[in-house]
């Protein structure tokens, strides 16, 4: 029974999964809890659709599919940003039309030119199929994304609640808005090669929502949001192993079904008590 229970750690390539789905987990995690405050979740959404043109120029010019990705996610964020300054349009329109234009775009650049790329490993991600170089990589992204938010903690929070009092009591606002940004298209370049552009977006948000409901307290959600995603993370590459399904998607399901127990909590917590007991309570 314990040898059946420890088999998915004996094979490399597991070994592999497990690590790397860990490592992209952990940072969008954290910042998933400053989406959710900042209701940027269709810039997540926005920038993971974005940088496929660029994944196809990088590899058009033979050079490493996270600078094109990278590039292409900055692009997408600086041109919400200026559209959204300089028109009347409102920015969840403006992301609409932006992300879903070069997503277009990059399906349309995929379907011309001939590459040994396989455009279901670029959307939905081929996690048992990396190699400890790709680990290594998501690696150092992840410690680059969870050095800045840590570090910067308290004062995104106050960027993401109050950007005119993070303004006026001297922060640099428009550093941490672009910083922000740069360190997310960051994180899901380097979610790419595992979960695919379309399941970065479910890893990007879930965390962050369940975290919401179940915790008052900004520090408590940022553990909460880390611990769920990291252990849907781990949970999924494990389960899928025995059911035969691919990691991604099962770390997404999961994510959704602890989604439905904590909204179901919250529910439960929230409900009103009953007369007869609101009754006892007032005489005792």
């Amino acid at each position: 029974m314990i040898d059946t229970l420890l088999l998915p750690f004996q094979f490399p390539f597991m070994q592999q999964a497990f690590v790397i789905a860990i490592l992209v987990a952990a940072p969008m995690g954290l910042l998933s809890s400053f989406l959710i405050l900042k209701g940027w979740s269709l810039m997540g959404d926005a920038i993971s659709h974005a940088v496929l043109p660029g994944v196809v120029l990088a590899y058009v010019a033979g050079l490493p599919l996270a600078i094109g990705a990278f590039g292409a996610g900055m692009f997408c964020a600086l041109a919400v940003g200026f559209l959204r300054e300089n028109s009347r349009v409102k920015e969840d329109t403006v992301m609409g039309v932006v992300f879903s234009g070069m997503f277009g775009l990059g399906i349309v650049m995929f379907s011309m030119i001939e590459s040994e790329l396989h455009l279901l490993h670029v959307l939905f991600g081929n996690i048992l199929g990396v190699t400890w170089g790709d680990v290594a990589e998501t690696g150092v992204i992840a410690l680059i994304a969870l050095g800045f938010v840590g570090l910067l903690r308290r004062d995104l929070l106050l960027h993401a609640f109050d950007a005119q009092h993070a303004r006026a009591i001297g922060l640099p606002v428009r550093f941490y808005h672009y910083g922000l940004l740069a360190v997310l298209s960051l994180t899901i370049v380097g979610a790419l090669k595992a979960v695919g552009i379309i399941l970065a977006i479910a890893m990007l948000i879930a965390p962050g929502a369940i975290a919401f409901l179940v915790t008052r307290r900004f520090e408590a959600m940022l553990m909460v949001a880390v611990s769920v995603a990291v252990g849907c993370a781990f949970l999924g590459v494990y389960l899928s192993f025995f059911i035969d399904s691919a990691p991604a998607p099962t770390i997404v399901v999961l994510m959704t079904l602890v989604f439905v127990a904590a909204f179901a909590w919250s529910q439960m917590c929230a409900a009103p008590a009953s007369p007869r007991s609101a009754h006892d309570e007032a005489g005792a």
